[in-house]
């Protein structure tokens, strides 16, 4: 054990979970991780490492000795204090969080005075003040509650732990949080005793409880408002990557999150927004900005539907070709990716799916249906009529769009994400449409 470092125990292996262990791990913490998932441990417990995520699979076998992969949880109990729980809170029908998980990890506590959960679960507020009522139902009073809401983003989760921008604790003010603020504090800044990039933030449980929910909520308002953007670009001729740019310069409004596309998904954006939304009707507020951000999230998708129908009239028999199916690049996420929806809509219309993604397909293959899936993006493109780019990744960039150009048997290719040379594509003579960009002439620029 790290005579240094406090050693702690996670509780769920999934993408949150096993990066928080393993960043805590590279901190030099003993760490304890638990599932009830026997077959992941097992896999785990061989250096498989369950979901793709650039630099995870190195920094789990560089700190391997300090990682113990276990289905008891007594072993974390008995050899640490703080237990994060990073268990699944997914949205229900009604559109609140299911904590059926986090409910089982509530009741699998014994009654204790030196242990505390620290929430890393995405949860609605209110949560914490509920489990800590179920603690002193169940005579578990002394039992602590921190809540330490994650913001790691799929693809960069390993740097967004290693290098945050901020720490939130909400906590009762006892030594629990304390001890949460002491495991972070290598990566906060010199104000806060360490030599990193973090700002610590402590607050009361509720408030850190929103501090989530509100944050995502606010993150996808900007890209639904840029795709609004976007699409009244595409009625008036303007370019809506020059409009994002110069909106970008305002440091008020910032550059980030100002790219157009064919919406949000994952398992942050979509699920976080509905939460909150519910959680304010529950509350007896009617959130009307978030019914907006939700409704154009889903108009983006069809309005992909209506390009290629605007160039191809009747979809039926036609050959669409889709490049990148996982939510966003650099993950094999498959959760709420636009892929889902457009490949549905498209066989509905009569349309023939090929699809082609680098590292996702094997999670795709078990959600969607009635798809062809190609090995390469040039034998995804064979014979196509219209390509869609879905995902933006690197590889995509580097086509060589007179190949594409020869293995279509159409022209079209619809740049769902903005991310194409369309220069490059209209020089190789296909038909370039992008999300609220310009005229043609203004890509030769």
């Amino acid at each position: 054990m790290n005579a240094s470092r406090e050693p702690i125990g996670v509780i769920g292996t999934g993408y949150v979970g096993l990066v928080t262990a393993t960043g805590f791990a590279e901190l030099g913490s003993d760490v304890i991780c638990v599932d009830i998932d026997a077959d992941k441990i097992a896999r785990l417990k061989q250096g498989e490492i369950p979901i793709y995520e650039p630099g995870l699979a190195d920094l789990v076998a560089k700190n391997r000795e300090r990682m113990t992969f276990t289905t008891d949880l007594s072993e974390a109990l008995e050899r640490a204090r703080l237990l994060f729980v990073a268990v699944g809170t997914p949205p229900t029908y009604s559109g609140d969080a299911d904590l059926s998980a986090v409910q089982a990890v509530v009741d699998a506590m014994p009654a204790s005075d030196r242990h505390a959960l620290v929430m890393k679960s995405t949860v609605p507020v209110g949560t914490g003040a509920n489990i800590k009522r179920v603690f002193t139902e169940q005579g578990k009073d002394g039992f602590r509650y921190v809540s330490c809401p994650e913001f790691l983003k799929e693809g960069t989760a390993v740097a967004d732990f290693l290098k945050p921008d901020r720490v939130v604790i909400g906590d009762d003010g006892d030594w629990a949080g304390d001890a949460v603020a002491d495991l972070y504090r290598p990566l906060l800044t010199a104000e806060h005793g360490g030599q990193g990039s973090g700002e610590l933030v402590r607050m009361d449980i509720a408030s850190a409880e929103m501090v989530k929910l509100a944050s995502n909520a606010f993150l996808a308002t900007k890209i639904s408002f840029i795709n609004e953007i976007a699409n009244v670009c595409e009625e008036t001729g303007a370019d809506v990557l020059e409009v994002a740019k110069g909106m970008g310069l305002d440091d008020r409004i910032g550059p980030k999150f100002l790219k157009p596309g064919i919406g949000f998904g994952g398992s942050c954006f979509p699920k976080d927004v509905s939460a909150l939304k519910q959680l304010a009707g529950n509350s007896g507020y009617h959130f009307q900005l978030l019914n907006a951000v939700i409704e154009v999230n889903e108009l983006q998708k069809r309005r992909v539907i209506s390009k290629l129908q605007k160039h191809l009239g009747s979809l039926v028999g036609k050959k669409i070709a889709l490049l990148g199916l996982a939510f966003k690049p650099d993950t094999d996420d498959m959760r709420e990716a636009s892929s889902l929806v457009l490949s549905a809509r498209l066989q509905a219309d009569g349309a023939l799916i090929t699809a082609y993604d680098p590292i996702a397909e094997e999670e795709a293959r078990r959600l969607i249906k009635g798809v062809d899936f190609a090995s390469s993006a040039l034998e995804c493109v064979q014979g196509a009529d219209a390509v869609v780019l879905v995902t933006e990744w690197s590889e995509f960039g580097d086509l060589d769009w007179a190949q594409v150009a020869a293995a279509m048997a159409g022209t079209l290719v619809v740049d769902g994400r903005n991310a194409l040379d369309a220069a490059a594509v209209a020089g190789a003579g296909l038909k370039y449409e992008g999300v609220g960009r310009g005229t043609l002439a203004s890509f030769a620029r």
